[in-house]
């Protein structure tokens, strides 16, 4: 790992995206709450909430972070994908980048997982970093 021991404890920030292509049944299932397999909105966002919490288990050169926010929102994106949008937020030496973008992309695998049998054609992406703040390297926001 980088040694990030002088690096000033500062607020750090970072939002994430995920989209899943679903289709336009699964969708409506989804909506309806018909799926065979439960609430996928609900499920995708702990799953995400989960892995922004043990992303340092997951990626091998992460730092474990004392994350004090992680806010997960899975929405319907008619008429055949679903948003999903991952905030971190820490007061750490490092940022909180790896955590949102991982929350994002297991909630989307857990959308996937839960929506295969109707959806074999569903498709996962882009997953991106949309904005952080905080640190040395100062703030950045994706241009549209």
């Amino acid at each position: 790992m980088v040694d990030v021991g002088s690096k000033r404890v500062t607020g750090r920030r970072a939002v994430a995206t995920a989209r899943g292509r679903v289709g336009s049944r699964a969708l409506r299932l989804m909506m309806a709450g018909q799926m065979a397999k439960g609430d996928v909105f609900s499920m995708a966002q702990v799953a995400g909430i989960q892995a922004a919490k043990r992303t340092a288990e997951l990626i091998p050169l992460c730092h474990p972070l004392p994350i004090e926010l992680i806010h997960v929102d899975v929405t319907p994106d008619p008429p055949e994908q679903v948003l999903i949008t991952a905030t971190v937020q820490a007061r750490a030496r490092t940022g909180v980048e790896m955590e949102a973008l991982t929350a994002a992309s297991v909630a989307a695998l857990t959308v996937y997982d839960m929506c295969k049998s109707i959806a074999r054609g569903a498709e996962i992406g882009p997953i991106r970093l949309e904005a952080k703040s905080g640190g040395k390297s100062g703030d950045y926001r994706r241009e549209r």
